[in-house]
């Protein structure tokens, strides 16, 4: 004896208006996705990259601990770098006052933001000038020149003297590098 195949049920059997109302459905899914994104992704930044981020001080824009005579403070000389760790850039500023004539002694002050004077590594005071001046590593390296005496004449320099600065519990410490010697 033969029997019919089964049929389906007529609710199991696919029509038109099946078809439209699942592409009706995912569309209406891919469209809800698109108006429902999640924020935009923000990361803090590493220290190296927070460094890059915040320019060092501006040297020409501080106000610097010296007093000049009829003259303006001028910055010489200037470098960069990450003196003490903490992943920011500070500036070392080499400073004189402007004269007519000669070269009046230097000063070297840290600088960091915003062009805030924060640390005198070397006085006017001291009598010395400063002819190179660098950071690396987060120490500060100078060439000096200066007088042995007083009655060396103040055109002529007859010392120099290569000094490091480092940043060492909570202070610059000044030392001094093997090839100091007379000029």
């Amino acid at each position: 004896m033969h029997t019919p195949a089964p049929t389906a049920p007529a609710h199991a059997r696919p029509r038109a208006v099946h078809w439209l109302t699942t592409a009706a459905a995912t569309a209406a899914v891919i469209a809800g996705a698109a108006l429902l994104q999640p924020a935009a992704a923000t990361a803090s930044p590493d220290t190296a990259a927070a460094a890059q981020a915040r320019p060092a001080p501006d040297a020409q824009a501080a106000t610097y601990p010296l007093e000049c005579r009829g003259g303006a403070p001028r910055v010489v000389n200037r470098a960069t770098g990450d003196l003490d760790g903490d992943g920011h850039l500070e500036t070392v500023a080499v400073v004189r006052c402007d004269a007519g004539i000669g070269t009046p002694p230097s000063g070297v002050y840290v600088l960091t933001s915003p062009h805030r004077v924060v640390a005198t590594l070397l006085d006017p005071g001291d009598g010395e000038n400063v002819t190179e001046i660098a950071v690396a590593e987060g120490a500060v390296a100078a060439t000096l020149l200066g007088y042995s005496s007083d009655a060396v004449a103040r055109c002529c320099p007859d010392r120099m003297q290569k000094v490091k600065w480092q940043w060492r519990n909570g202070k610059f410490t000044r030392s001094a590098t093997p090839d100091a010697r007379g000029v």
